[in-house]
């Protein structure tokens, strides 16, 4: 199930696991597993890929971030064939990926002899590159009436939805809005008026999922299986200088 109407439906780069999700949470629509268990399984796999990076084992390290990338589609996917949307969800998926993103650079960091500050500033750069794709997907979704379970700004703790207990979504919110809030006000500072424009274009979109968490795991498993993990910190370092170029192609053709 598509989050946009199919007039708006784009190619998303960094989605190649959405079929592949799609297949296996229908296999488990029957079941008793939920959403959070399958994030939970996302985050033991990517766990495994950590040690495999740690110990050398650079193929069965990308096998493994490219099947987390597959299962991290798979929850929404289930949350959507089962009929039950969830913050909880939301926000537990998106802390997971924060610290297996921190790890993961962590761990090529340790392999590669990388400092430890190029290590953060390659970190702050993949989150603020995913901040960006998040942001005008929202605002995409949103202006053409197409999933609403993200919000364009995170202001204010949302309503428990049925099957999730208020004080799980407040505490969740809260870790949510300590890591995510500062990435989310740096690119709504760079613009304030996205929110305003038409909807984005389908090329605009594609060309802006380069920066989708799908994407960027990929880019880092094909690094790793060539054996050059050295590289990985500095492209992602550099690979955020586009961010300037996005957000000036959507202030000076977007408007």
């Amino acid at each position: 199930m598509s989050k946009l109407p199919l007039e708006y439906q784009f190619l998303d780069v960094s989605d190649y696991g959405r079929k592949p999700g799609r297949w296996f949470a229908k296999s488990l629509v029957n079941t008793k597993a939920t959403p959070l268990h399958v994030t939970t399984l996302f985050i033991v796999v990517g766990l495994a890929a950590i040690a495999c990076i740690l110990f050398g084992y650079y193929y069965t390290a990308a096998f493994l971030i490219v099947l987390k990338s597959i299962i991290d589609a798979a929850d929404g996917e289930l949350s959507r064939l089962k009929k039950t949307p969830s913050h909880t969800g939301r926000y537990y998926d998106s802390l997971a990926d924060l610290v297996l993103n921190f790890l993961f650079l962590s761990a090529v960091a340790y392999i590669s002899d990388a400092r430890f500050g190029e290590m953060l500033l390659a970190f702050f750069g993949i989150q603020l590159q995913g901040t960006l794709y998040n942001f005008y997907y929202v605002i995409l979704r949103n202006s053409v009436n197409g999933d609403s379970t993200s919000r364009v700004f995170e202001n204010e703790t949302p309503k428990a939805l049925p099957g999730e207990k208020q004080s799980t979504v407040n505490k969740l919110y809260a870790i949510y809005l300590a890591l995510y809030g500062p990435f989310d006000k740096i690119i709504y500072a760079m613009d304030r008026k996205a929110a305003e424009s038409k909807p984005f274009p389908k090329w605009f979109m594609t060309a802006l999922s380069v920066f989708g968490l799908g994407f960027q795991l990929l880019i880092m498993a094909i690094l790793l299986m060539l054996n050059v993990a050295e590289y990985i910190i500095p492209f992602f370092i550099s690979f955020t200088a586009l961010i300037l170029v996005f957000i000036a192609i959507r202030k000076l053709f977007l408007k």
